[in-house]
């Protein structure tokens, strides 16, 4: 009896586990067993396995296989344990020495003729690998830039398993070029400075920024609302080296990462189709539960175009991870938690035919179908969003103004200095952004000016806004305060976020 073992690594969520491999060859009727609860793309594994070493030039044991895959409690899915059973096969073969396998974490899928495949989920193997003490690591070579961002391990990408087989017995491998890692500030040719006009609602999109408040822009077709949303993104301070490994994570688990740099300081954008479904939005799956849109924006921004189109229940979805910052998704398999803290633009038409406006506009549409158009944005929906801005129709003379307007790198120079002012007030705080403070510190520690307060209490007392409106407009206040680099948020201050939270009746 002959006894293999090699190490992987299993994901649930962003979460990963660290899974032994073992194999035995035993004497008997040829077969082959895989145990420890696989997925069905896990089971036809043998093939892929048995092919691959073959062609490979290696022997293929005529004897009774037993793999298993420890914890056997825990379920396992996905191609990513190819590797990792060839390797303790051949183990167990007595092929390679047994000893360093058992140091390092293997991740891969196999193709028919050997070669390495790239697999989902990288990036949170290697760090789940790493905080379990494993500190080699052998990936296929088209994960490559991603691995490399795991700097503290010692990462090993390999093109096909005869390569890795020759280094495991002699440990000579062909050099491969490093990776330089760099950071990336993608999205460069999205900026407001191609905004004409709208300055109101490029001065909402910069207070957004500012203190992570949710914007809806309200206007007829082509006044630039989704100009506005794919701009914004680039007006939001780089993500920090923490952030960037966490939303790689999650856009590696996605498979999202052939349209988005590992390497990337960029916030997301994710701007899903109106017809989306709920799950498409916040995540699941039968056999391996994915995160949605909502976690694929995590510390960017969700941009949701024709908000009022979007399928019954499919934007309410949205209400919890807008509270808590993150989504629990449970299924059968288990449940899995992903992060959500995203920023939540919302565009929509004034009404169905879209050229409603305060100009008159031919509008063919009756005030009962506007109503009940913007009613499909529900009001426990609108209660979580801060700005509601209207998008008016540009003139001749605004549209032919050859003088740009503030670029995108000024804006963000602007965002990070109210940003940087906001972390030294709560430097010691729980929290970092003026939309996530608690009301209870709202009402002691940050009230705005006793002017601000004054009028801002006249209009609760007139029932113009509500207890939640009046903590909503002060959290505005203070990031409107903080662009102009007031101590307080001022009289002024205060209307105008009290303009920019009521700007748009519903």
């Amino acid at each position: 009896m002959s006894l293999g073992q090699s190490l992987s690594i299993a994901l649930v969520g962003l979460a990963g586990h660290v899974v032994n491999v073992e194999v035995d060859i035993a004497d008997g009727l040829p077969g082959y067993t895989l145990l420890g609860l696989p997925d069905t793309a896990l089971i036809e594994s043998r093939d892929r396995v048995r092919s691959a070493l073959v062609n490979s030039g290696e022997i293929w044991p005529n004897k009774k296989v037993i793999v298993s895959l420890s914890p056997a409690w825990m379920h396992k899915s996905g191609s990513g344990f190819d590797l990792p059973i060839a390797i303790a096969l051949m183990v167990a073969s007595g092929v390679i020495p047994s000893v360093q396998s058992s140091e390092i974490v293997y991740l891969g899928e196999l193709a028919l003729d050997g070669r390495i495949r790239s697999v989902r989920g990288v990036l949170p193997s290697l760090i789940a690998a790493y905080k379990n003490g494993i500190r080699i690591a052998v990936v296929p070579l088209a994960n490559m830039a991603e691995a490399a961002l795991m700097s503290e391990m010692s990462v090993i990408p390999m093109e096909d398993i005869k390569t890795l087989l020759h280094w495991l017995r002699t440990g000579e491998r062909a050099q491969i070029q490093e990776l330089a890692i760099e950071e990336n500030f993608e999205d460069s040719s999205f900026d407001f400075s191609d905004v004409a006009g709208q300055q109101l609602g490029r001065f909402a999109a910069e207070v957004s920024a500012v203190g992570g408040h949710h914007l809806l822009l309200i206007g007829p077709p082509g006044t630039g609302k989704t100009m506005i949303a794919q701009r914004l993104p680039g007006i939001l301070p780089p993500l920090s080296r923490e952030e960037s490994l966490e939303v790689t994570a999650l856009h590696s688990i996605a498979g999202g990462l052939s349209i988005r740099s590992p390497l990337s300081t960029c916030a997301p954008f994710i701007s899903p189709h109106h017809t989306a479904t709920r799950v498409a939005m916040v995540g699941g799956g039968s056999h391996h539960i994915r995160p949605g849109a909502c976690s694929l924006a995590h510390r960017g921004v969700l941009f949701i175009d024709e908000a009022p189109e979007c399928g019954v229940g499919v934007l309410d979805s949205l209400r919890q991870p807008l509270e808590s910052g993150s989504i629990t998704i449970t299924r059968s398999v288990g449940s899995v938690a992903y992060p959500a803290q995203f920023l939540l633009i919302l565009a929509a038409n004034p009404c169905p035919c879209g050229m409603f406006s305060g100009r008159g506009r031919n509008c063919t549409c009756s005030s009962h179908q506007v109503r009940r158009y913007l009613s499909k944005l529900s009001g426990p929906l609108m209660d979580r969003i801060d700005l509601k801005v209207e998008v008016e129709p540009l003139g001749r003379v605004q549209l032919m103004q050859s003088e740009l307007g503030t670029s995108s790198a000024i804006i963000r120079k602007r965002v990070i200095s109210a940003r940087t002012m906001a972390s030294q007030r709560f430097a010691h705080d729980g929290w970092k952004l003026n939309s996530q403070i608690p009301s209870r510190a709202l009402r002691t520690l940050y009230q705005p000016e006793r002017k601000a307060m004054s009028f801002l209490h006249s209009e609760l007392d007139q029932e113009r806004i509500s207890a939640r409106g009046l903590h909503k407009i002060m959290r505005i206040a203070w990031s409107i305060a903080d662009l102009a680099q007031h101590p307080r948020p001022t009289l002024e201050d205060t209307e105008r976020a009290f303009s920019l939270r009521e700007g748009v009746g519903m």
